[in-house]
């Protein structure tokens, strides 16, 4: 369990570290990282034209390629399913060893008094697998698809998305640690998505995260509830908190800084410290971790910079003069349909509506009655102007890496030519794709660590298709075991469902695979009631 120890960090340096932290994120780029992000979120959100000032008699057209275009690099980097395998190192994983895990795992599964695998290397891979296992359930509980889709988007937006993970001692687990059932076992992980204005690295020139000196993190949260942490901790001065300056909704800023440290025993642990203003809301404490239990992921790395950049900012101009040239297009369309009409007040005494087949009196001469009503010729309307706007349109989306074949503008008449062409257009993309599943393989290895440091005694929950069962894990034996961690990625893009069919269809029809193999192949939904056809085969 994490460790208190001495307030070796006083609430003052943390307080200056932080607003030593926001003036450097006030000064990056033109307008500096909060507004900037904040353009950028309207941007693709859709509120293009806020501040532009130019009233509600014309139609404001927006054509947001902004949001477009991150819409589909967030869908193909993300789109593919992904799964954690853990293994340990320096552990042999021969066949004798692989059958000792086997069996110890069936006995498990089947509910029988299982005898624990003789082998050290046996019982540390029966761990090894188990956490595989429990990362897919714990994946669940957290919800990681939904965090990692929230990840994406503040990296488009900002720069990075960053996961942060603490642990949260009041989750109940349904687990007891006697067997009289009086003693539960709580507590357990939580994982929650920071938008990067809210953590400050240390040093800003550190690509790499782990390397900082320090990261602090700002979370805004209520007056009272901090007040009762501090309370909870043994903190004497909780009624001396209070909320911001210039704030009237009761909330107050709560700084966490994270630093590495030798805890005595000869390692660097990572230790916390919590205050708010001049108040120490949770004494420094050992948290019992190797590394910051913060994953990012940038979208534009960014040399010798701890932050990464979003490509919104370059697409701003040409977002811009799309709206603008469309909004003059329509513009020029509608004054050519319904041009501006003139109406002399001298001779024409009641009022216009301009309804179709309104009958207007008119008193006076011919020359008076000619002159009464006319229409303004617009402008001459060049059809070079809707060119232009699809150009400019495509050229942006294209300079973007984003084309009307990857979109799936196109009708799928040659499936294997719109493959070839979308696997070529995707190949910029990889880079980026590796550096999701390096942030993902960041993310396993903070969880493991909180799983070793921090579980105890307890069952790791398994959930399989044979039914769900709990692995007996104690935390304290695998404190020096080394995790190797493999992110694993499936198939994800549009087509694949396709490629697999065809596939299928082809080792079907030269005999390679049986009709009762095909069918369990087919990807999920290709066939009602699938399970029933398959038991009719059987």
């Amino acid at each position: 369990m994490a460790k208190t120890g001495k307030g070796w960090v006083q609430p003052q340096q943390v307080q200056q570290e932080y607003r030593q932290g926001v003036e450097y994120k006030r000064g990056l780029g033109a307008c500096g990282m909060y507004e900037q992000n904040r353009i950028n979120e309207r941007f693709y959100s859709g509120d293009q034209w806020y501040g532009a000032n130019c009233g509600d008699s014309r139609p404001l057209v927006r054509h947001n390629v902004i949001k477009r275009i991150g819409d589909y690099k967030m869908a193909v980097v993300g789109a593919a399913p992904v799964s954690v395998r853990f293994s340990a190192e320096g552990v042999a994983d021969t066949a004798a060893i692989r059958q000792q895990v086997e069996d110890y795992r069936l006995a498990l599964r089947q509910g029988e008094t299982a005898k624990e695998p003789t082998l050290v290397a046996a019982q540390q891979q029966a761990a090894a697998q188990a956490l595989t296992d429990y990362f897919a359930t714990t994946a669940r509980r957290l919800k990681l698809d939904n965090l990692k889709q929230k990840v994406l988007r503040n990296a488009y937006i900002a720069g990075t998305g960053v996961l942060y993970t603490y642990w949260e001692k009041d989750i109940g687990t349904g687990q007891y640690a006697d067997d009289a059932h009086t003693t539960p076992i709580r507590g357990d992980i939580v994982s929650e998505v920071l938008e990067i204005e809210q953590v400050y690295m240390g040093d800003v020139t550190l690509e790499d995260l782990q390397q900082q000196p320090y990261i602090l993190i700002a979370q805004r949260r209520p007056v009272a509830l901090l007040q009762r942490m501090a309370k909870q901790n043994g903190c004497r001065e909780w009624q001396h908190i209070r909320g911001d300056e210039e704030d009237n909704t009761g909330h107050a800023t709560l700084l966490t800084r994270f630093w590495k440290q030798d805890n005595g025993a000869g390692e660097y642990t990572v230790h916390a410290v919590q205050v708010c203003g001049d108040v120490t809301v949770r004494a420094t404490w050992d948290m019992g971790l190797h590394l910051y239990p913060l994953a990012t992921f940038s979208w534009e790395e960014k040399r010798h910079s701890a932050y990464g950049e979003s490509e919104i900012p370059y697409l701003i101009p040409n977002q811009i003069a799309i709206n603008r040239t469309v909004s003059a297009g329509v513009w020029a369309v509608m004054m050519m349909g319904m041009p501006i009409m003139l109406v002399n007040g001298d001779v024409v005494t009641q009022p216009i509506t301009n309804d179709p087949g309104q009958v207007i009196p008119v008193y006076g001469s011919g020359e008076e009655v000619k002159d009464a009503v006319r229409y303004v010729d617009p402008p001459a309307f060049s059809a070079q102007l809707d060119n232009n706007v699809h150009n400019l349109i495509a050229d942006t989306m294209s300079q973007a890496g984003v084309s009307s074949t990857l979109l799936g503008d196109v009708q799928p008449t040659n499936t294997s030519a719109i493959i070839a062409v979308r696997e070529a257009s995707l190949m910029p993309l990889q880079m980026m794709q590796n550096r999701f599943y390096g942030f993902l393989e960041d993310v396993a290895r903070i969880w493991s660590e909180f799983w070793i440091a921090m579980y105890g005694c307890r069952g790791l929950k398994i959930e399989q298709e044979q039914g769900t069962w709990y692995m007996p894990f104690d935390s304290a034996r695998y404190r020096d075991m080394l995790l190797d961690i493999r992110v694993d990625v499936g198939a994800g893009d549009a087509y694949s469902e396709t490629r697999t069919v065809e596939t299928l269809d082809n080792l079907y029809s030269h005999g390679v695979i049986t009709a009762k193999q095909y069918l369990s192949r087919l990807p999920k939904g290709s066939v009602p009631r699938l399970d029933s056809l398959l038991q009719e085969l059987t």
